[in-house]
């Protein structure tokens, strides 16, 4: 099953994802993230927009590519990926 990583802030607002392994079903990456969303409810309202797409502040990555789909999710997870989730940090 592909493994999931994030950047670690987002911990913050799931605690329940902190400390442990994080794995989805192989697919696509929307099915892989409505899938976090069922472990820690409210990942899928913070990281997509109210179309299910990616908010701009948000990058995904499949090992070292990064996820070219960011309106329908459809990028393809296999087994032995890991997902990879980042959110950009702003301030002045």
């Amino acid at each position: 099953m592909p493994t999931v990583k994030m950047t670690s802030h987002l911990y913050r607002f799931f605690p329940q994802l902190q400390n442990q392994p994080v794995t989805v079903p192989a697919g696509p990456v929307g099915n892989a993230l409505h899938t976090i969303n069922e472990q820690a409810p409210g990942f899928t309202d913070y990281i997509l927009d109210d179309r299910g797409a990616l908010r701009r502040h948000v990058k995904l990555c499949i090992n070292d590519t990064i996820v070219i789909d960011r309106k329908a999710l459809t990028d393809q997870l296999k087994a032995e990926d890991t997902l990879f989730i980042f959110q950009a940090l702003s301030g002045g």
